[in-house]
């Protein structure tokens, strides 16, 4: 029987936010093509632009990007080159996958501090972009989130990956 509290399981729960992460990813990213069209229709037959287009196009391709990297890594969809590691025993490509998700995770937690120290640095000197006058803290903090989502993706992603690497070792008799 599927009760309300099996869908709300830690899974469930994260793969609902990467879909929720990447839909907002998208619904930027139509925007901003959308945005760009009616400038350069605006340019070429009423010489009338959209004022900061380039800004909003750089400002929301930060926030898009961000978005989109929790989706992407709880997919398992990054670019991954294994053409060294085709012939490797599958517990070694399990730990080479643990590490490459570890890799990914504290990179993303670099990022996620950078990002926030950016945007509080930013904050506080009072920038703001120069034609449309927009606060260029706007788009740092709405970066945070998606960052955020992919650190915990990669958390939950080694935690599966850890306890899979155990079991192979319990069923082959190897130490972990």
């Amino acid at each position: 029987m599927n009760t309300p509290l099996s869908d709300a399981t830690p899974d469930r729960v994260i793969d609902r936010l990467c879909d929720i992460s990447a839909a907002i990813g998208g619904a930027v990213l139509v925007a901003i093509a959308c945005m760009t069209v009616v400038s350069v229709v605006g340019r070429a037959f009423f010489s009338h632009p959209i004022l900061g287009d380039i800004e909003l196009v750089q400002l929301g391709c930060a926030v898009v990007v961000a978005s989109f990297l929790p989706y992407t890594q709880h997919r398992r969809a990054n670019i991954m080159v294994d053409f060294f590691t085709t012939n490797a025993s599958p517990r070694t490509q399990g730990f080479m996958d643990a590490f490459g998700t570890l890799l990914y995770t504290v990179v993303m937690a670099l990022i996620l501090w950078r990002v926030a120290v950016g945007g509080i640095d930013i904050k506080a000197a009072g920038e703001r972009s120069m034609l449309m006058d927009i606060p260029l803290w706007w788009p740092y903090t709405l970066m945070l989130p998606g960052l955020l989502l992919s650190i915990v993706v990669g958390i939950r992603q080694l935690q599966w990956q850890w306890e899979r690497l155990c079991r192979q070792a319990t069923t082959t008799g190897d130490a972990a």
